[in-house]
């Protein structure tokens, strides 16, 4: 399994956190940049992002990932978008919370959330 990362740097202790919940290791992480030129359309923007990532269709379909979204709702909700067209699915997503009583803003694993299995629930409450 791999994390590809669209926000900050993941810390060693985030990433242990995240294979203690998986019960498995981490294969690699993808530490990607995230910078838009606002004045441009978003879509295209994230569809160069993606490409640059060089994973093949193939892969898109049969390895798999945990992704990190980047902040801003409406790059996440693109990009999104975009990987389920490549691998068929919704992807599962790491969100992590900030360390209640921190006096630094540290950063925690929240939970680890398949979108594929929230599409799927959410299909049998109509």
């Amino acid at each position: 399994m791999q994390i590809i990362n669209f926000s900050h740097p993941l810390t060693a202790e985030q990433v242990a956190q995240v294979e203690a919940k998986l019960g498995s290791k981490i294969d690699g992480i993808r530490d990607v940049h995230v910078q838009f030129d606002v004045e441009q359309p978003f879509v295209p923007q994230v569809v160069q992002l993606v490409d640059s990532l060089g994973i093949s269709a193939q892969q898109w379909q049969s390895d798999a990932w945990l992704i990190v979204l980047p902040s801003l709702n409406f790059i996440a909700a693109i990009l999104l978008a975009e990987l389920h067209g490549r691998s068929g699915r919704f992807p599962t997503i790491i969100r992590l919370r900030p360390v209640a009583n921190s006096l630094v803003s540290v950063f925690e694993l929240a939970e680890i959330i398949n979108l594929e299995q929230v599409r799927n629930e959410a299909r049998t409450r109509r």
